[in-house]
């Protein structure tokens, strides 16, 4: 892991702007092309961006008209307004019709900070997830969410690009990760116990593992940067080789990682699950780490969730 901090929404906007000389596409924004970082590419490709305003529905909708016309679209706002305002329009207009649309969800989760509860979507995977053929990408790092966008783009049909506002250690070398859509990524293998993790919470339990090794726990990291299409195969190893599997999001548990990881060992492969990540509440306004560090949502909320699994 490195020691650089950048957010994923800026590995987006950066990789919309190199990409845009490569491939034909559109961005849309709706109105905060400078907080989604879409405003990288509309510097450079003017004539291939519109900023459709505070109206994100109506965004939704201009995004599948163009697609019609066979070019991709992506279109950007923050994630509680792409997945929450404009389900509607996502749902009949971008997935019943199967459009190449990309939805650039910026600011999930409680990392949004002080914009507070109103703003701090931790449902949006759980809403997605409910789309028949929507796919869903929450990249771990800036050299992820750079990797998955052009990954994005080549995926025939919808896609829900889950970004975050705050600046996130840099975990892997862009100049040597593969990002593999669809494929979850061992980060550290283990016997004892299997951690699953998607977002900023890979991080974490990047630093968990280490504190958990110092206590005699064996544990595997995996890191789960594509939610749908789910990696089932990884899923029934880590089941059947540790028995024991923590799921970690900032995201609520209801509906997201850990329920579609829950979804699987019941059908396939029994084993011990805990989950990590927003109870039955929303969240509050405050620092974004510090908000972590409240919610548990940290690298000890890991450990604390793996020592009452393995017994420890």
């Amino acid at each position: 892991m490195q020691n650089e901090k950048k957010a994923t929404r800026l590995g987006y906007g950066q990789a919309l702007a190199d990409l845009g000389g490569k491939y034909n596409f559109c961005v849309l924004d709706a109105d905060l092309s400078k907080s989604t970082m879409t405003d990288l590419f509309r510097q450079q490709y003017p004539d291939r961006f519109y900023n459709c305003g505070i109206a994100e529905q109506n965004m939704m909708s201009t995004a599948a008209g163009i697609a019609t016309t066979g070019i991709p679209v992506f279109a950007s706002t923050f994630a509680m307004f792409a997945a929450g305002r404009a389900y509607e329009q996502v749902r009949n207009s971008i997935a019943y019709p199967e459009l190449n649309v990309k939805i650039g969800a910026s600011h999930a989760g409680i990392t949004v900070g002080e914009d507070g509860a109103t703003h701090q979507c931790c449902e949006d995977i759980a809403l997605m997830r409910t789309l028949p053929g929507m796919n869903i990408i929450c990249p771990a790092d800036f050299t992820e969410a750079y990797l998955a966008t052009e990954a994005a783009l080549k995926i025939d049909g919808p896609v829900y690009l889950r970004l975050g506002r705050l600046n996130v250690p840099v975990i892997f070398d862009i100049t040597t990760h593969k990002f593999e859509f669809g494929k979850a990524a061992v980060i550290a293998d283990g016997a004892d116990v299997a951690i699953f993790a998607t977002g900023v919470m890979v991080a974490a339990a990047i630093e968990a593992r280490a504190a958990l090794s110092a206590e005699g726990i064996d544990a595997a990291v995996v890191n789960f940067s594509t939610i749908k299409p789910l990696d089932e195969k990884a899923i029934i190893h880590f089941a059947s080789k540790c028995g024991k599997i923590v799921t970690a999001e900032e995201h609520s548990i209801i509906g997201g990682l850990g329920s579609a990881v829950a979804e699987v060992i019941a059908e396939k492969q029994p084993a011990k699950l805990s989950r990590l990540g927003m109870n039955d509440e929303f969240g509050r306004s405050g620092k974004a780490a510090e908000l972590l560090d409240v919610f548990g949502l940290n690298a000890e909320g890991i450990v604390k969730k793996v020592r009452g699994i393995v017994g420890k």
